[in-house]
């Protein structure tokens, strides 16, 4: 039984595990401690000398990163003592920072503008000439900007503690200390990003986001990584309807406090300007646009009897796939889906951390509504068959393949070539930045993603269409909202009992036996 300590802060009770630094049980009383070096998933350091608190009864300040807490502890935060010492913090900090504000990447989320705004002095006593050093480029994403620098070593404790690949250090002493680099290193790592989500000001910068937006311009949604099965939890933001970044969002149960750069930086095809943004049908040899009734109806006729083959992504939400599902089982049919893999890359200090040879969000969820996993999906399909392509791509020996079918219908968020001479009916759909529903990670997690930005053109989100497809078949399946079809995948589906858009929230859940298995 974890034994708990009981104490006061900010005149808040406040019990914690015996064990907690004082900055932690701060937060669970709801008090924010100013803090730069301290981060919950690195070791303590105790350098910045920012989060000096006032402790009953002790000689002189405590740092609360590195200050246990006690049996009947009384905490002061803003008392005058506390103040005026992170005010002198701020000071020294702020004697050879630039008046970068304007122009640097981390105005409006930079922890040195919110402290200097809340504790600091209301001016500077400096008037000698800043330190002068030039930007550097570390290698990988990471551009290092030492001027802006407060060496409070998050980076460097990373490299060495988190992803055990030491090559960043500090270099020179005193006034002249900068972050450094080994020679013949750069930051090349798998996960040399998340210093830059780790700094807590404008110092470490990604080359990829580098003036693309203020933080104040962007739309932001909670989310899921589609780019590997781990099912990284990420922060997805937009500006002008255009994805420009991917960040990692806490979750203890699967990345902690980080994320691969593969996923980091693989976005684009979010926002490929290929997109199909209106329902199609075939007019002798031409894909001619039509409103979504004549479409789906023409879809009905087609697939009306017939045996239904379905090629889908690991990419596509449970609820999609499960409505996929529906189709292939009122028809008799099959289903199949392909992924595409590459090497694994694992964060060796996190625990089941890491980027997953399966390059596709919802593997595991594909499997468990009965896909089969093929390199060659179309191996399944009869001749005469009706085979409904759900947003993937057919390529090389799939041509041969599709050639057996009656007739082809395309669900998807791109029209590729060959379905421009194939397709009898195309039905535009939006990918996961446009819309909401979950994903099922390699342990079993179901997890949701929320909505970012908006589809394009007459594209509607991918449960919705095919919520539409399947009443053309004589389905009562509700599929008015997201929440809908995912109740009625967990009343159909045993793994999936019990779980709802509520008690997922926004950490997921675990499908029935995947503890189980875990354990074995």
């Amino acid at each position: 039984m974890t034994q708990m300590v009981n104490l006061t802060i900010e005149g808040r009770a406040v019990s914690v595990p015996a064990g907690t630094s004082i900055l932690e049980a701060a937060k669970a009383a709801g008090v924010l401690i100013p803090h730069y070096c301290y981060h919950p998933g690195l070791p303590v350091a105790g350098v910045c000398r920012m989060c000096l608190v006032d402790v009953e009864k002790a000689p002189k300040l405590a740092p609360s990163c590195a200050t246990s807490v006690a049996e009947g502890q009384v905490v002061r935060v803003h008392t005058e003592k506390a103040l005026e010492a992170r005010q002198g913090v701020l000071e020294m900090l702020l004697i050879n920072h630039p008046l970068d504000c304007p122009i640097c990447d981390q105005a409006g989320e930079c922890e040195l503008q919110d402290y200097t705004f809340q504790e600091g002095r209301p001016e500077g006593r400096y008037r000698e000439p800043k330190r002068f050093n030039p930007v550097e480029d570390f290698g990988g994403d990471v551009i290092y900007v030492a001027n802006r620098c407060i060496l409070c070593t998050r980076c460097v404790r990373f490299m060495d503690d988190v992803a055990h690949h030491p090559i960043l250090n500090v270099s020179e002493r005193g006034d002249r200390a900068v972050i450094g680099k080994f020679e013949g290193e750069d930051m090349t790592h798998p996960w040399a990003g998340n210093v830059i989500d780790l700094c807590p000001v404008g110092a470490l910068l990604s080359k990829d986001a580098l003036n693309k937006a203020r933080a104040w311009e962007l739309d932001r949604a909670a989310s899921v990584c589609p780019n590997c099965s781990q099912g990284c939890n990420i922060i997805v933001e937009a500006r002008d309807n255009t994805i420009v970044r991917m960040r990692p969002r806490p979750n203890d149960d699967v990345n902690k406090y980080f994320m691969c750069d593969h996923g980091r930086l693989n976005y684009r095809w979010l926002n490929r300007r290929d997109r199909v943004d209106v329902p199609m049908v075939r007019q002798g040899a031409t894909l001619a646009g039509c409103d979504w009734e004549r479409a789906l109806a023409e879809a009905g006729r087609i697939m009306n009897g017939k045996r239904v083959f379905v090629l889908a992504s690991p990419m596509l939400s449970n609820e999609a796939l499960f409505l996929l599902s529906e189709i292939v089982r009122r028809s008799g049919g099959a289903g199949a889906f392909r992924v595409t893999t590459g090497p694994e890359a694992p964060l060796p200090g996190v625990e089941d951390l890491s980027l997953r040879a399966d390059r596709a969000a919802n593997v595991r969820g594909a499997e468990l509504l009965g896909f089969s996993r093929r390199d060659k999906p179309l191996e399944g399909l009869g001749a005469g068959d009706v085979l409904l392509v759900a947003d993937e791509e057919l390529v090389g020996g799939d041509a041969a393949g599709a050639a057996k079918a009656g007739a082809t219908i395309v669900v998807g968020t791109t029209l590729p070539f060959w379905a421009r001479h194939a397709a009898a009916v195309v039905l535009p759909i939006a990918n996961m930045s446009e819309e909401e529903g979950t994903f099922t990670n390699l342990r079993g997690r179901v997890q949701r993603f929320m909505q970012v930005k908006a589809a394009p053109g007459f594209a509607r989100p991918s449960w919705f269409v095919l919520g539409d497809l399947l009443g053309t078949v004589g389905s009562t399946v509700s599929s008015s909202l997201p929440s809908e079809v995912f109740a009625a995948l967990a009343a159909a589906r045993q793994e999936f009992s019990g779980l709802s858009y509520d008690t997922l929230g926004l950490r997921g859940a675990m499908i029935a036996g995947a503890m189980a298995e875990a354990s074995a």
